[in-house]
């Protein structure tokens, strides 16, 4: 069974570029697939193979200034996710069109799984689910608000409009991993929101920890390879 691992870290990168290759021919002499993006802003990725050779990826990665302590999540697949290997250099690691935003300067408080239901009952709080609408129409939780957009980008016109229906509300977000609340959260907080809270670890921790029994996740979480969407457990599902 393939080992699989999903990785994100919002640090500066001087040199991005000089980067891309050797990662690609570690990743590449190993067997590794899936996709790795680095920008000025840091890395995001998630990669496949047998666990050694994910673990000299890892073990790569967390070579870079300010990675040493990088902590990705670690599933299995019943096969292989992705088809081929791609190490891309990008503008963003995850692209809201804002490249100097500063998310590892200040994000949202981060809420561990087992505490976010209490925001979900909260009538004080508004959850936004920052995922685009497609991913949203597959699963989400009760509750949470539906910004609608096509793609990530999207989010700060959204807000920009809606955000007076916000007022005296406490801001919680989610995403499938947390990538996207680390920026989206950030960008709130120059907005002037004074209090942001983000699911630490996004979608994907919680059905990791939460039991399906007591879970208030309904539906399936679409992720971006060839498992298609993740139940409790992160058991795949049809997508």
């Amino acid at each position: 069974m393939p080992t699989v691992a999903a990785f994100f870290r919002f640090v500066p990168l001087a040199d991005p570029a000089t980067q891309v290759a050797p990662l690609r021919q570690l990743a590449a002499g190993r067997g590794v697939r899936g996709t790795v993006l680095l920008a000025p802003e840091g890395i995001n990725g998630t990669v496949a193979g047998d666990a050694d050779a994910v673990a000299a990826v890892l073990a790569h990665l967390r070579a870079l200034p300010g990675c040493a302590d990088l902590a990705p999540r670690m599933s299995e697949a019943d096969a292989m996710p992705f088809a081929r290997l791609k190490v891309r250099l990008r503008p963003e690691i995850v692209a809201l069109g804002l490249p100097d935003l500063r998310p590892d300067a200040e994000t949202g408080t981060r809420v561990a799984p087992v505490a976010w239901d209490a925001l979900l009952d909260d009538p004080g709080v508004a959850v936004i689910d920052t995922r685009n609408a497609f991913e949203v129409a597959m699963g989400s939780f009760p509750g949470a608000l539906n910004p609608g957009t096509a793609r990530f980008r999207d989010f700060p016109a959204w807000w920009r409009a809606e955000r007076r229906m916000f007022a005296g509300k406490r801001i919680a977000m989610f995403c499938t991993g947390g990538i996207r609340c680390e920026k989206a959260s950030r960008w709130l907080l120059t907005q002037g929101v004074p209090e942001v809270l983000q699911l630490d670890g996004g979608i994907l921790r919680y059905l990791a920890e939460r039991p399906a029994r007591t879970s208030r996740w309904q539906g399936a979480c679409f992720v971006f390879d060839e498992r298609g969407a993740l139940g409790p457990g992160l058991a795949a599902l049809p997508a």
